[in-house]
């Protein structure tokens, strides 16, 4: 079993930043992958970033160039670097953990962003 635990989210100004973090405990040695989702309301759960463990990463489309996804393997956390935030950015952000081997994927509990004036 792997835990994941976010930290970081809360209530930014547009334009501003914030930066998210997720620890993984447990099994850690049976994660492929890393990264984050984001569900809006209303809206389906998207994928934001992800990261291997070999430091490929993949972002959406839209986020490019604003959003930078980056890992501590000593400290088994990744994070998320959110730059230039938009409104339309707000949503409840979840790590994401694919497992190496056949089982369903690890979810955080999530953690709300809130981009207002």
């Amino acid at each position: 079993q792997v835990q994941l635990v976010e930290s970081g989210g809360g209530l930014v100004q547009p334009g501003g930043s914030l930066r998210l973090s997720c620890t993984a405990s447990g099994s850690i040695f049976t994660i492929n992958a890393m990264g984050w989702y984001r569900q809006a309301p209303g809206k389906q759960r998207e994928l934001v970033a992800a990261i291997t463990s070999d430091d490929s990463t993949n972002y959406a489309d839209s986020l490019k160039g604003r959003f930078t996804i980056s890992r501590d393997n000593a400290k088994n956390t990744v994070y998320l670097h959110m730059n230039s935030l938009k409104p339309e950015d707000t949503a409840v952000y979840y790590c994401h953990a694919e497992p190496n081997y056949p089982r369903p994927d690890y979810w955080g509990q999530g953690t709300q962003v809130t981009v207002s004036s």
